[in-house]
Order: structure tokens, then C-alpha cells, then sequence
């Protein structure tokens, strides 16, 4: 397993929180622990480019510190800081040492590792709401970029009865098949992979990663697109919307929802006919 990372990030101008947040995650970060004076980041050690980072420094103007986190320490460093999440009455996100709880429509069990996706993200919290006005009954579902496979495994209890979840980063494929297991899914296929097959078509893709992740593979996600396929697309800053538009409708997509919380946004596009 991968040696991690932990950087303590401070000093830094509070409402420009936000938009760090997605500079370090588009700098190989994978989780973010976010206090209102200071944000620990995770990445691991072979991906740490100290340069990028005081490029980030320059712009942002923190004081930072690093400290190496033992695999061994890491899960009950990761679970001592997870909290259940509760979206409405729809889902409740908990993890195995926490009681079960009522009133909810769906409630997801998953081992609060390093993977991203929790739920306490902003843009894991939209997709989530986002998701439940759709329909998943007896659908295709491909969920790129699956961290701890929250989506997948919604989109199961949901309905979905064929779902690939692929990421390219060995410890989320882990987590993913271990929160899988623990929901009891018997429809999610897990892959880990750095690109998209091209040959497969779904109903329902959901993508929430970062934006340069997605403009990248805007290309790649249009062509699994059923003729009436929804895409879902997250990781992304408000600032990011016009230049993901941009992008989307060169091949073929338009935007039909929006979503927005803390300054993050979701967007739901679907493909010109």
C-alpha cells in the first residue's frame, strides 16, 4: 500500500477556500479534511510535487506543514474524523461503528478510508441529491472515477441493475469492493483503469472527479451515452461552468440541471439528438 501524506495548510484567505480546494485536488490531493482556519490534504508520497505545491503558495499565500501518515495508522486516523452524513429523508451515510439510522430512505455502510467520497464533500452531497430525481430502475450505469463506490452503490438500491465503477487508483478500488461487499450489491462490476471503453453504453453516467478529469474525457463520456443518457458531473467550481459548456456542447451535449453548494456545482447534461 501507498505511503501517504499529510499536509496541515493554513493561512490562507477564507474565501478562497473553496478554490484551493480544487487547485489541490487537481494536483493528485485525494482527500481534504476542512476546518474553518485549516485544511489537512492527502496525497500520496510518490505523487507529491513539493514545486506544484508553492506554485499553489504563490497564489494562495498559506503556510504549510507535512508529515508522513503510516499505513498503518491511516484507518483510524480516517475514521476518527467521520462523521455520519444524512441527506434528507433520502440517504444516510454511516459508517460500521455507528447506529443505524432511521428515516431515511437508503442507508450506505462503507470503511471510511482514504478514498474520496464520503459524502461530506460538497460535491458528493450534490450527486447524491442530484441522483435522486432520476430514475435507475432496471438501468445501465457507469460511475467514472468511483472512490469509495458511494455512487455505485446508491445507484443499486436505486434500481440499477448493471453498473461499471472504475478508478484508476489502487486504494479506492479496494475500498470500493469492500463497501460493495458490506452493502450486500449484487450489480457493480469494479474496475480499476485510466481510461474509458469506448465500445460500452449506458443510461446513466456519473462523473465526480475534478475538472480538468472531465474536460479531458468530455469526448469519451459523450460517446457511452445512450440517445437518451443522462450525464452527471461534479468536482467542479461555479467558476468552471462556462468552460465546461464550452467544452460539452462541441460534442453534442447540453446542459438540462444545476445544482450549487459552499461554491461547488452539479451539472446534469444530456445528448443533442
Amino acid at each position: 500500500m501507498s505511503q501517504y501524506l499529510q499536509l496541515t495548510i493554513s493561512s490562507f484567505e477564507q474565501n478562497q477556500q473553496e478554490i484551493l480546494i480544487a487547485a489541490l485536488m487537481e494536483s493528485e490531493f485525494e482527500g481534504i479534511e476542512e476546518s474553518e482556519t485549516v485544511l489537512l490534504a492527502y496525497i500520496k508520497e510518490n505523487d507529491f510535487d513539493e514545486m506544484k505545491l508553492k506554485g499553489l503558495q504563490n497564489s494562495f499565500h498559506f503556510d504549510y506543514k507535512i508529515k508522513s501518515i503510516p499505513d498503518q495508522n491511516w484507518n483510524a486516523l480516517w475514521e476518527s474524523n467521520f462523521d455520519p452524513v444524512i441527506v434528507s429523508d433520502f440517504v444516510a451515510i454511516r459508517a460500521h461503528f455507528h447506529k443505524r439510522i432511521a428515516d431515511v430512505k437508503h442507508e450506505i455502510v462503507i470503511t471510511p478510508k482514504m478514498s474520496f467520497g464520503t459524502g461530506h464533500h460538497a460535491t458528493t452531497f450534490m450527486m447524491v441529491q442530484q441522483m435522486r430525481s432520476l430514475d435507475f430502475q432496471n438501468k445501465s450505469v457507469f460511475d467514472f472515477g468511483t472512490g469509495t463506490g458511494i455512487l455505485a452503490i446508491l445507484a443499486e438500491k436505486m434500481g440499477a441493475t448493471s453498473i461499471l465503477a472504475i478508478d484508476n487508483d489502487a486504494w479506492s478500488i479496494e475500498n470500493a469492493m469492500e463497501n460493495t461487499k458490506t452493502n450486500l450489491c449484487k450489480y457493480i462490476k469494479i474496475e480499476k483503469a485510466d481510461k474509458i471503453n469506448e465500445d460500452n453504453r449506458f443510461d446513466i453516467i456519473l462523473a465526480n472527479i475534478n475538472k480538468n478529469v472531465i474536460i479531458d474525457n468530455l469526448k469519451a463520456l459523450a460517446s457511452i451515452m445512450k440517445a437518451d443518457a443522462i450525464l452527471l458531473l461534479s468536482g467542479l467550481l461555479a467558476a468552471d461552468e462556462h468552460e465546461v459548456k464550452q467544452v460539452a456542447s462541441k460534442f453534442g451535449l447540453y446542459q438540462t440541471n444545476k445544482a450549487e453548494r459552499n461554491n461547488w456545482i452539479c451539472l446534469q447534461y444530456q445528448r443533442e439528438n
